[in-house]
């Protein structure tokens, strides 16, 4: 029997002070879970979704994946369920990303599977359409990177082909992931598992538990050039998890460690990253220990194992402001890994996910300000390698490549508000050399259509498209393969 927790609904609007407690609209728990043999946690990840009006919670537990409606915050509840190939005391872990309409669910223990669930005709039904340990059996985390297609399998065990610090998947075609590479080395820092992982646009910030922190281009995944590494920093421990600022310059880390602060990490130049400063609950728990943080706008909303919520303002990025926090767990603090795993805020509804591993599902009011329409993110500036990613389109109104990584050819589709410009192409390698000169084009206003052919005996590697003439500069990265 599920039960609903009476609850005391406020109507007044969040207005920040200084550590304000957040506002609980809603929480469901299902008592007839059995908890884990290890740490007696019956739940693990959250993850949210909206589809077709509907806002969910996704909640792991031992028993599966749980879609818990919380349209309305007052009264959530489980409208779907998919058992896990693998169920019972034994579980851990589960965890979860969406991608192009499907809910991507994986299992860190036992006989599990890669499931892939059809989520296009919620509310009404859903479908699991992929279930099988092919790609992967069993993995700690992973990451989808929607900009690219690419899933990104982390802490990978006896797996097919092995177990694997880490391997990516092209799930271009959603339900057949492609296995694009095994990694477990990044500029010499030889990792034993990568526990988690944050990507943009190919750019991977890798959490690598005991060994340390690598920044990772793998925009060419058969040829992955690593930026960084990070192993000698303050509050050094198990390093967990992260999240990327908006602006692409500043990253958020934890250490999966009792009484470690969170780092501030500049990588506004991610050739020479820095720490500039640490952080934490500000609780009098000297066991206090984060687990996940993800990063929505100007707040860092972060899940603390016995400490709950915490919402740090983060406009000052270097000195993060704590906003609102609620203590999930009240039982007795501890040396062990109780209360709050993970932490959601990027429903349309603005309403914040957290799941505590004894208590379920907590639904608390946002911050107000609709990130999840708002949200801009910015590419990793990589000039610091001779190129920026976030190059402005001078003089082009629009620029499409096609196909990329691109095998034999490249499509260039670009817009022009004005036309009669005459372009030099020229294809550059990473190091800003000239690889392969394209030709001069005479573009029109409007939409222009280019093709150019690749010399079959270019390398396989990260090259640079170069457009340049009469008011007219871009450059931008390509694939060959």
């Amino acid at each position: 029997m599920k039960r609903l927790l009476p609850l005391l609904l406020f109507t007044l609007p969040l207005v920040l002070t200084a550590q304000q407690q957040a506002n609980l609209l809603g929480n469901w728990d299902d008592p007839e879970l059995v908890g884990s043999n290890f740490y007696d946690n019956t739940y693990n990840e959250v993850w949210g979704l909206a589809v077709n009006g509907h806002e969910y919670a996704i909640v792991g537990s031992t028993a599966g994946t749980h879609f818990i409606d919380v349209t309305d915050p007052g009264q959530p509840f489980e409208a779907h369920f998919v058992a896990g190939n693998f169920q019972g005391g034994g579980v851990i872990h589960r965890d979860y990303h969406d991608f192009n309409g499907y809910l991507y669910a994986v299992c860190d223990e036992g006989a599990s599977t890669l499931q892939i669930i059809d989520i296009r005709n919620l509310p009404n039904e859903i479908e699991v359409v992929y279930n099988s340990a092919q790609a992967i059996r069993k993995s700690h985390n992973i990451f989808i990177d929607t900009a690219t297609a690419k899933l990104y399998a982390l802490a990978m065990d006896g797996n097919v082909g092995g177990s694997a610090a880490m391997r990516i998947f092209d799930i271009s075609d959603p339900l057949n992931p492609v296995r694009l590479g095994s990694y477990n080395n990044f500029g010499g820092l030889s990792v034993g598992h990568v526990h988690d992982a944050y990507v943009r646009n190919d750019i991977a910030f890798l959490n690598c538990g005991g060994s340390g922190f690598a920044l990772v281009d793998f925009s060419d995944p058969l040829n992955p050039q690593t930026l960084s590494t990070l192993t000698d920093y303050p509050f050094r421990g198990y390093n967990h998890s992260g999240w990327l600022s908006d602006d692409g310059r500043y990253y958020y880390m934890a250490d999966e460690t009792h009484g470690a602060d969170i780092k501030v990490i500049d990588v506004s130049d991610p050739c020479e990253i820095e720490v500039i400063g640490t952080f934490n609950a500000e609780v009098s728990n000297p066991s206090s220990i984060t687990h996940n943080q993800i990063v929505a706008c100007n707040y860092l909303y972060v899940s603390y194992y016995y400490d709950g919520l915490v919402v740090f303002d983060i406009s000052d990025p270097a000195n993060p402001e704590k906003v609102l926090y609620y203590d999930t767990y009240p039982e007795a603090d501890g040396n062990s890994y109780k209360g709050a795993w993970g932490v959601y805020p990027f429903l349309p509804s603005g309403n914040i996910l957290v799941l505590d591993m004894q208590s379920g599902l907590y639904v608390f009011e946002g911050m107000g300000d609709n990130c999840a329409a708002t949200q801009d993110l910015a590419p990793v500036d990589l000039s610091c390698l001779g190129v920026s990613a976030s190059a402005e389109l001078e003089g082009v109104e629009s620029l499409e490549l096609s196909p990329n990584p691109a095998s034999g050819f490249l499509n260039v589709q670009l817009e022009l508000a004005e036309g009669q410009k005459k372009v030099n192409a020229q294809l550059l390698d990473i190091n800003g050399r000239l690889a392969q000169r394209l030709g001069n084009e005479q573009l029109q206003p409007g939409v222009n259509l280019l093709q150019y052919g690749l010399d079959p005996a270019l390398p396989t590697g990260v090259y640079l498209l170069r457009l340049q003439g009469e008011g007219i500069n871009v450059v931008r990265r390509v694939v060959v393969r």
